[in-house]
């Protein structure tokens, strides 16, 4: 795949998280979330979305909304990655994950938390406008939400300003 094929960058956040007496880390979803996760996965697999790479957080939460949406999708991904720099990332702190993919991929989804991944999705839109990205800052990234973004370039050339909102979704639109 050259550098100049247009690539997605897929930002998920994880679905609504119950909150029983357990570190953050170890956090399960709650029965919302539980319901909310596969229509994410329906929206993405009804949008044609099929992620060649997910690199999700390693907190429960993130791993079973995964599991949830993932089993909406018509194809497996390839592969995906667990990592725990993703678990309460800065916007920065996620970009440097997502330089490290290789250039075979094209789409990549990635499952964290908020805040990082409301601000990750504004950074990286820094030069976008349009009615989805004013919506998504006035009102927010809620949980089980979508957002699509597109760039042309290495992985490697990820940065602020790069990429273009191009969808948003969220159940509980």
């Amino acid at each position: 795949m050259s550098v100049d094929t247009p690539r997605r960058i897929i930002v998920l956040r994880h679905a609504k998280a119950d909150w029983p007496s357990v570190p953050d880390h170890e956090r399960p979803l709650a029965d919302r979330g539980r319901r909310d996760a596969p229509d994410a996965g329906r929206w993405l697999a009804g949008a044609g979305i099929n992620p060649g790479l997910v690199l999700c957080s390693t907190a429960l939460r993130t791993r079973e909304t995964w599991k949830l949406v993932g089993h909406e999708l018509p194809k497996r991904p390839r592969k995906t990655v667990y990592e725990d720099r993703l678990y309460e990332a800065s916007p920065g702190e996620i970009i440097a994950v997502v330089q490290e993919t290789t250039d075979d991929i094209g789409d990549l989804l990635l499952v964290g938390h908020n805040p990082g991944v409301q601000g990750l999705t504004e950074v990286l839109t820094a030069e976008s406008e349009g009615d989805t990205l004013i919506r998504l800052r006035r009102s927010g990234f809620p949980t089980s939400a979508v957002a699509v973004l597109t760039f042309t370039g290495s992985w490697k050339s990820v940065e602020p300003g790069v990429a273009k909102l191009v969808a948003f979704h969220s159940p509980q639109d």
